[in-house]
């Protein structure tokens, strides 16, 4: 057998193990033909986290309570009897009653209907907002990216809590829901110059990739290059700043509730209960401490698995 043709065999039974022949190409044992991806990767630094587990676990928790709150309580946060003033646990309020009779347990598990509403729907007109800016800003650069950049900036300069507050003074309303529609529109309007930041660098990066040159010399638009080849290497680094985001923004609307700027009886709020729970601390500490401790658990899982996802997906960080 000549040189060549050993070389050769060497080189077939390497790519029949599943690894390649030359060094520096990525293979995997046993699985031939299937490089290893960034998404792979990340899968397999996630999993041997415990935080990420136990950040997910929660998250998915909180999102049941919010979905099904039944599930978790039987009794009617909108049950109050006067008569039931800071009594102890009994009939299911496995944390006795608040200042108006109520179940401080029911009112701490409906609450999370809210809060997640308003955090999850602030974190999606923020994606959403920060998207098109950030592609805007990064794919086509010059007088443009001038020019968002600064928006960024002046935007970025302002105190988010008082903005809200000032903003939400102005458009005040007795109706739940416009009221909620508000406090989800001001948080996402002041709260979208990170994400947008973070998409406008993966987008600068992407649009010098090989890909997208080959793209552009075959003919492709500037909108179907950013469609089909920009925005998807823009949503993982977004969508990641997003989660932690919407910690951020549960917190946000609990403080605004709390200063009574935010959502209004008889809307079931964190931030409403830990400001009654707060009027009546020496009366009974369970109210106000209840619901800080969901809000508190809430707002860190969202953090820590946003943190993780971070960590997992930047190969810096690994």
């Amino acid at each position: 057998m000549s040189d060549f043709e050993t070389v050769a065999s060497s080189e077939n039974q390497a790519a029949r193990r599943g690894v390649s022949g030359e060094p520096g190409t990525p293979g995997r044992v046993g699985q031939p033909g299937r490089p290893r991806s960034l998404a792979g990767d990340a899968w397999r630094d996630l999993r041997r986290k415990p935080i990420f587990w136990i950040s997910l676990v929660l998250v998915l928790l909180v999102t049941a309570m919010a979905v099904a709150p039944g599930l978790f309580t039987s009794n009617d946060p909108a049950d109050c009897v006067l008569s039931r003033q800071h009594a102890a646990p009994s009939g299911g309020a496995i944390f006795g009653y608040d200042f108006q009779g109520c179940d401080t347990y029911a009112r701490a598990v409906y609450g999370a209907r809210a809060s997640l509403l308003v955090g999850a729907l602030s974190a999606l007109l923020t994606g959403v907002i920060a998207l098109v800016v950030g592609m805007l800003a990064g794919y086509f650069g010059g007088w443009v990216d001038a020019v968002l950049s600064r928006i960024v900036d002046i935007v970025l300069g302002i105190p988010l809590l008082l903005a809200a507050i000032v903003l939400l003074k102005r458009v005040a309303s007795d109706s739940a829901t416009v009221r909620l529609g508000s406090v989800i529109f001001v948080l996402a309007v002041l709260g979208w110059t990170t994400a947008a930041r973070v998409v406008r660098s993966s987008v600068i990066t992407a649009r010098q990739q090989d890909y997208v040159a080959a793209a552009r010399m075959l003919g492709a638009g500037n909108g179907r290059i950013m469609w089909r080849h920009i925005l998807p290497n823009a949503l993982a680094p977004a969508i990641v700043v997003l989660t932690i985001a919407l910690g951020s923004f549960i917190a946000a609307e609990a403080t605004l509730s709390f200063l009574g700027i935010g959502l209004k009886e008889p809307t079931i709020s964190w931030g409403i209960d830990i400001n009654n729970g707060r009027v009546h601390m020496r009366e009974s500490a369970t109210p106000l401490v209840v619901p800080s401790t969901f809000l508190a658990l809430t707002v860190l899982a969202f953090i820590m698995l946003g943190d993780a996802i971070r960590d997992a997906f930047d190969p810096k960080l690994r």
